[in-house]
Parts: C-alpha cells; structure tokens; sequence
C-alpha cells in the first residue's frame, strides 16, 4: 500500500472521512522513530511525533492513531509502567490530553484506534504531540508487534484539528515493515494424488515462530524418500533471501505410496512431507484455499501478493480472493479481476475470480460467489463503504434478491458457498441449492458443523469446503497468531482430472471435493465411495431442483454424488492415508453418528489420556468459549504432558508435577492435552474449567469417551478418553454396510480426526429411495 492516501482510489472511504474538508498541507505531519524492519511478534518501542499544522488542534480536538482489524499486536496500556505496551502520550506544551484505547473507534479496516483528545489548552502550528508505544524505561520488555508480515505498517493518524468530530488522514503515514524471523521449523508439501509418470514438485518452507515463511533459512537438509521417486537429489540448499525452494521435474514410474524426509547435519527429522499416492486413476487431487481478503479491503497486504503468496509460499493448486463487497469499489473491481486473469494458468495455477456477498445475517448472511470468467457483474449487498451508492442498478440488498438477479440473468455458471464469519450466513433465510452447491464448515474464524447441520434439517443438498477467510496476507498457509481468529485456515481438496477454471467449477458443483482444517498435516488423502447391490440413478445436478437433470446408471457413488435407489443395500468404502497418527473416523448419515471406526482396540490402550474440550458460545462473532483452567492427578503420576491444538502461542499448558494449569480457547473447534501416567489404572483425574469441572477415576477411563457436556445454544463440552501409549496407524481403510432410512435422504459423510488435532470432513453421498 502507499503511503499516501490518494495513490488507491478504492481505499478513500477506509478512513471515514469527508475528503478534503481541510487541505492536506496543513492538516499537519507525523513521523516514527526508529523506522526500518521488525521482525514479528518481537518487543520494540516507538516514538510517533505530530507536528501541529497551520490550524495547529484546538480546545477538544483530537488525534486517532489506528490500526487494521487484521492487526493483533498487543493493545496499549496506560497503568503499568513495568508491564508490556506501556504508553505515554505528552503535549509539548503541557496541554492536557484525554487518551484512551477502543477497538472499534474508526472506520473499519482502520478500527482498532488510539484515541488523543486535547482537552485543557490548545496546539499551535508548530508545537507537538508525542506518543511513547512501549515505554521501556520502567522495566518493560516493549510493545509487541503483530505476529505476521506486512511490508506496509501504518501507525495511520488522522487528525481533528478545528473540534468537528471529522478525521482525516495525513497526506504521509508514519510506517514500517514487519518482517519474518528465522526458522523455527520446516515444511515440506508434495502433491496428495498423481498419476504414474506424471510430473510433480517438492515444495519446502522454513516458518518463524508465528508461521511466516523465512527468508533467514541458511542450511543444507538430507532428502530421504520412502518409495522411489525420479529425479529427487541427495540434499537441499536452503539459501537466506529465500523463503521457499522448489525441486521440479519429479516422478513416480511405478504404482504406490510416496513421502520424503528433510534431516539436518545432526541426522534429525525436521520436515516430513504429506502422503503421495501414485495411481492410475481419472481424477487426480489440487489443493485451494478459495477465501480470503487483503488490505483493500479488510486483510493484510496487496491483493497481488494475496495470490503470490497462495502459490509460491503456502504450495495450494487453486485461490479465490472473496473481499467484502461493500467495500470494493468499481476501480477495485477491475483491478481484481486484472489480477485473477494475470495469475490464472491453466495446469498450473487457478485464480478464480469473485468476492464475498456481505449482507447482514438476517438479509441470509455471507456468500462466497465465484465466477469462471473475469470481469462479471459484481452485484453488492450494500455500498456501506463505497462513495457513490448503486449508480448501475446492480446491487443486491439480500441474498434471496441475490439468487433470482443470477437467476435472471442465466448465470447458471456461478458457484456460491454460505460461510460463516463475522456475519454468519443464515441458510433458512435464504438457500439456492442451484447455485450454492457447500457450505463452509471451517476457517480461521472456527468450525461450524451446525451449518451442515442446518443443510440436512432443510433438506438441501450441500458439499463441505474448509478455507481459511485469512486476513493476515497467508492464503492457504493461515495461522490464528495472537489475535481473535481461534484456528487455523482451512485448505479444501478438489478432485479433478486437471487444473483450469472450468473444470474447478464443475467440480465444485459436483461436490467432488473435501476439507480439511489446514496446517502442517492438514493434507491428508481420504477416498469415500458407496457401492450399492442393485443399480441405481446418479445424478450431479439436485434432480429437485433442475427439471432436465439427467442421472446415469450407476452401482457406485463417490463423494458429493446424489443417488436415487430404489432398493439395494449400500457398503461404504473408506481409505485414508495421513501424515499424523489417526485417531478416529465417525461414519454420519445426516444429523446421526452411525459408527466409529478406530485403528486401535481395547487392547492396544495404555497409560495416555486425552482431555479434549470443543464448541462455540453461539453462531455470530463473539462465539469465543475460553476454557482456562486446571487438572489434578492423585493417587498417580504424570510422567509426560502434551498440549492439544493450543493454536495461539499467547496460550500454554503448564506442568507442576501432578497438578496442570491452562489459558485456552475454542471457537467451534477443539482443544485439550494428553497426560501419560505412571500406573494404567490408579487413582483420579480431576478438571476444573468455567464451564465443566469433574472429578473421574482412572480406571474408569478407556476406549469409549466419558463426555461432560454443557451444550446451549452449540455444543459445547469436554470428553476424556484413553489412547494407546504409541499410535503409528498413518494410513486406515474399511467398508462398512449403511443402514439405509426409507424416508429423505441419507446423507453419508465421514470426519476424520488425526491424533495431532487436525480434522476432515468430506461431502456426503446424498443416497435417497
């Protein structure tokens, strides 16, 4: 981003002001101190001067000094001199001044504001305001900076100097860059599925302590493959400046499972990369993350290093950028859809074009529409944020209104998914199944099963996308860091015979696809398909629905397929093959659990327990369920403790012998920790959380889980369970007979859950009589 306002036009409402109410020249100046690069999440401390201009600020002015939403560096503070992000702001002529912090002070994305208000004398032209972030002089380790990168850092300030209560920004914004730290681990990404022969890459990242690709890696890694794979060398440099290394030109000359392993000088295992299954098969896999935003909107970083980033750092096939429609202006528009076209290389790389309907929830809530050709009718859900209003006659004000224009206007070719997010997308407001083919069932904002849940209530035919809705400038790669974002983003795996826009789109209306929640291990391979004993109608368009869709005959289904069976039985095929050790697989039709399925038995268990906690306080934005606590063991030993998806390194799990103590939090995923014990069956476990406390014994616990559950509005609840000391099941595969209900649909689905806290869910087979 610039650092003068007026050099993008599609931001001019991002401050909330009425332009050029005073000239620029002489709304005064500001400049920091030190400038340069910060690395992110580190301590610093910062001097940000205003230099009164000719109006200087009169008596109750006021000053705001903001920062993006996306932001989550630590909130100033005012009372402790000692304690971090402590702040002092002086007039440098002994003015008083009113100083207070408010998250949402200001226009968004600028909402998180430090708000100086002169309220005892006045400033002349010349004289100053000074703001002290980080005070250190006490003892204070600093201000923490946000934990991800950005090249472009405002300390954004706007200006009130005549007491009317309108802001404007300064011509030139006070900046600097946050930047990446050294390697804390390595990643390593092959594709999932490809065919024999077929070529493929080695794609290989180190990433800071927040997750940031670096580009102060300095270090040679060892190259082991399991299974024999063409082309692969011996070692790997990993040169500083870079934040990625790529080995093309691989292959597979022979059916099988592939993986391979970075080691370093010591013999150490650093980076171990996903399953590869070579196959000679129709449909191959691609990796995307369709969701997200960037800084002209309500994200972080340009929208051209939104999709530079999704190829060249996260590794995905595929990226949608779905910005909030209220604030993308018609200049902003075109510039998307230059960028999508530019990006987008069929075989390569997609970049599909779209953005996000972002109508309040009860208008039927957010939407992600996606187009497979550039420069379509964007048709807005308000102008909120856009100068000017509707001068097309284009917008759409609520999502029903939304379906018939596309209805109207024979748009069949758009594909829609529901999410949610801040505005939740409510689905018996408004669903039309010949559009909106998913829903998405996780991103960073949580997990969100219950609107899978509503789709089979309602009797709609849905797949599952999982996305990540990023803010923070990582499509595909996207981390939760210190801020109100609970999990990490999603990635969704798309099954197709090759990469281009339209056979994305077909696949996405098909519902061939699955979701996963994304990091490390998050690409996982999970093949689902029905096999019936009697023929049967198979359909990918909803035959509800399209008066002309045509089934085929078919004795088997995969994933997202709609069957019409008249009778016949069913048995599902399941196969999976992980990176994490499996923890369990539950078998769903529709709303009810119909099996769970393990790769271990009674047997196979030994001292290790979980204590896993999980929901959300309620579908909108404040869904935050905070499980801080504590556990006891008595009459036993802890003698191993092991954190479960503490996602946000602002939160731990502390050990003192046989007592534990947490910050944790959960917003529609979950959490917990495992404890090994001395002895398999002595003693008690006793938990204590705002929401469950118990106290249970040892012996009690075993395969089967003991569930606590405080569920309202969602599910909310604990369960404990016990695991075998050592798991190495990596890969499962098992067919099960589906009892089959004669009346609606049977909606067969599984989740996947790996020991590691990641999960997947696949589109159901939508089997009816």
């Amino acid at each position: 981003m610039s650092a003068t306002d007026s050099a993008t036009p599609w931001t001019d409402m991002n401050s909330g002001v009425v332009r050029d109410a005073i000239p620029l020249d002489q709304l005064g100046a500001a400049s920091i101190t030190p400038d340069g690069d910060f690395e992110a999440g580190s301590y610093a401390s910062f001097t940000l001067t205003y230099t009164a201009g000719l109006y200087g600020i009169d008596d109750s002015g006021s000053l705001r000094i903001c920062f993006r939403f996306a932001s989550d560096q630590s909130n100033p503070q005012f009372d402790d001199p000692k304690g971090a992000n402590y702040t002092v702001v002086e007039a440098s002529n002994g003015a008083v001044l009113q100083v207070r912090w408010d998250p949402k002070a200001n226009v968004r994305p600028w909402d998180r504001t430090l708000w100086i208000k002169v309220v005892k004398g006045y400033l002349t032209e010349g004289e100053t305001i000074t703001v002290r972030f980080g005070v250190t002089d006490h003892g204070g380790p600093g201000m923490r900076l946000q934990t991800f990168c950005e090249d472009t850092f405002e300390f954004r300030v706007l200006a009130d100097p005549i007491a009317t209560f309108n802001f404007q920004p300064l011509p030139v914004q006070p900046m600097i860059a946050i930047v990446p730290g050294a390697p804390e681990r390595y990643v390593a990404v092959l594709p999932t599925r490809r065919r024999v022969g077929q070529a493929f890459a080695l794609k290989m990242k180190g990433e800071d302590a927040w997750g940031n690709p670096s580009d102060k890696c300095d270090t040679t890694l060892t190259i082991e493959a399991d299974g024999q794979i063409e082309g692969l060398p011996e070692t790997v440099k990993m040169e500083r400046g870079q934040r990625a290394t790529v080995i093309d030109g691989l292959s597979v000359t022979n059916p099988g499972r592939v993986s391979v392993r970075l080691k370093d000088a010591e013999g150490s295992v650093v980076a171990e990369t996903n399953p590869l299954l070579i196959e000679d098969t129709d449909l191959i896999h691609f990796w995307g993350d369709m969701h997200g935003q960037s800084e002209e909107t309500i994200g972080t970083g340009s929208a051209d290093q939104y999709f530079s980033f999704a190829r060249d750092l996260a590794f995905v096939d595929a990226c949608g950028h779905q910005g909030n429609d209220f604030q993308i202006t018609d200049a902003f528009w075109s510039e998307l859809n230059r960028l999508t076209a530019t990006y987008d290389q069929p075989g390569t790389y997609v970049a599909l074009p779209g953005y996000e309907w972002s109508g309040n929830t009860s208008l039927g809530g957010d939407r992600n529409v996606y187009f497979p050709t550039d420069n379509r009718t964007i048709r807005r859900s308000s102008h909120a944020l856009i100068e000017g209003g509707d001068v097309n006659g284009s917008d759409a004000l609520t999502c029903e209104a939304l379906f018939a224009d596309l209805a109207d206007a024979g748009e069949w070719d758009v594909v829609m998914y529901a999410h949610c997010g801040g505005r939740y997308a409510d689905i018996s407001v408004a669903h039309d199944g010949r559009f909106e083919r998913s829903v998405e069932v996780h991103s960073s904002w949580g997990t969100f099963e219950w609107i899978l849940h509503d789709a089979f209530r309602l009797g709609y035919r849905v797949g599952v996308v999982t996305n990540s809705d990023g803010h923070k400038g990582r499509p595909g790669a996207s981390y939760p860091g210190a801020g109100k974002f609970g999990a990490i983003g999603g990635l969704s795996c798309f099954l197709m015979d090759k990469l281009d826009r339209e056979t994305l789109l077909d696949c996405q209306r098909k519902r061939h696809h699955y979701g996963t929640t994304g990091g490390a291990n998050g690409r996982m391979i999970v093949d689902l398909e029905g096999r019936f004993t009697e023929n049967g109608l198979l359909y990918h368009d909803d035959p509800s629905l399209f008066e002309n869709a045509e089934g085929t005959v078919a004795d088997r289904a995969m994933m997202g397929d709609i069957v019409h069976l008249p009778s016949g039985e069913m048995e599902l095929f399941v196969s999976i093959e992980t990176t994490a050790p499996i923890e369990r697989v539950d078998i769903f039709n529709g709303l009810e659990l119909a099996e769970t399925v393990r790769p271990y038995g009674k047997d196979d268990l030994g001292r290790r327990i979980r204590v896993h906690w999980e929901g959300a306080e309620y579908r909108g934005r404040f869904r935050e369920v905070i499980w801080d606590g504590s556990a006891d063991v008595s009459g036993n030993a802890v003698t191993d403790a092991t954190p479960l998806n503490f996602l946000n390194r602002d939160k731990s799990l502390g050990v003192d012998g046989n007592s534990l103590s947490w910050k944790a939090l959960t917003t529609g995923n979950y959490g917990g920790f495992d404890i090994s014990l001395a002895d398999e069956d002595s003693g008690s476990l006793k938990l204590q959380t705002p929401l469950v406390s118990f106290e249970q014994k040892i012996a009690e616990i075993g395969l089967e889980d003991t569930i606590y559950d405080v569920s309202g509005e969602l599910p909310r609840f604990v369960k404990v369970f016990r695991l075998p000391d050592e798991n190495s099941h990596r890969a499962l595969s098992f067919a099960r007979k589906i009892m089959l209900k004669d009346d609606g649909d049977n909606p067969i689905y599984i989740r996947l859950t790996q020991e590691d806290g990641t999960r997947a869910w696949t589109s159901p087979i939508y089997v009816y009589r």
